[in-house]
């Protein structure tokens, strides 16, 4: 199994979304839909899983309506669009404040990327509250619209296509060890972060 490792900066700087520089937690998404759906928490926490249907989702292959409906049937649990959405975008805590501040100087010696898992619902919300983290950004590469997700390494390979540059001039920090393996595998130079300290560590040794 492959490790994190030490390379010389590269001058592509690649970083997952979802705890690298937004603050994620599952728990406020789980805790709305149990009190809309009037049911207990236990219901998601026990039933809710990175199944087919919500990978199919984040590549864009389902939309919300219909992933959402595959949630209603399988959980059996029953909520209006608008409950499902306010949920769902309840993940977000906030962003990691003392990353984005190292923006403005990583911008002097690289061009800053980011490559997240996500879905359309997530990246319209994420986009409107917090504009301000994303302006350093030269493009945002968002599994739902390029068609591809981490940990795949072809993911990782149509997306240094995208930038135009080579796996190996690319740092890329993630918190999954999973997707560090499939980076690695891929030629990039990877960092496993698991919270804002360590992101932060990691970003100012480079």
């Amino acid at each position: 199994m492959p490790d994190s490792k030490k390379a010389k900066p590269a001058e592509i700087l690649l970083l997952d979304l979802g705890g690298v520089v937004l603050g994620i937690n599952f728990r406020r998404v789980f805790r709305y839909w149990a009190q809309a759906a009037g049911v207990e928490e236990a219901v998601f926490y026990n039933g809710w899983t990175l199944d087919d249907a919500y990978k199919a989702h984040e590549i864009g292959h389902l939309n919300f309506a219909e992933y959402t409906a595959h949630l209603s049937s399988s959980l059996d649990v029953y909520m209006t669009s608008g409950q499902w959405r306010d949920g769902w975008n309840a993940l977000w805590t906030e962003p990691y404040r003392d990353v984005a501040a190292l923006f403005g100087e990583l911008k002097k010696r690289f061009r800053l990327y980011a490559f997240s898992n996500t879905n359309r619902v997530h990246a319209e919300s994420f986009l409107t509250l917090y504009p301000e983290v994303f302006e350093p950004f030269d493009a945002l590469f968002l599994s739902h619209e390029v068609g591809f997700r981490k940990p795949n390494v072809d993911a990782f390979r149509h997306v240094c296509r995208l930038m135009d540059v080579l796996p190996e001039q690319v740092t890329f920090l993630d918190d999954s060890q999973e997707n560090i393996e499939g980076a690695l595998s891929a030629g990039l130079n990877a960092f496993l972060t698991k919270n804002e300290e360590e992101v932060v560590t990691t970003l100012k040794s480079l």
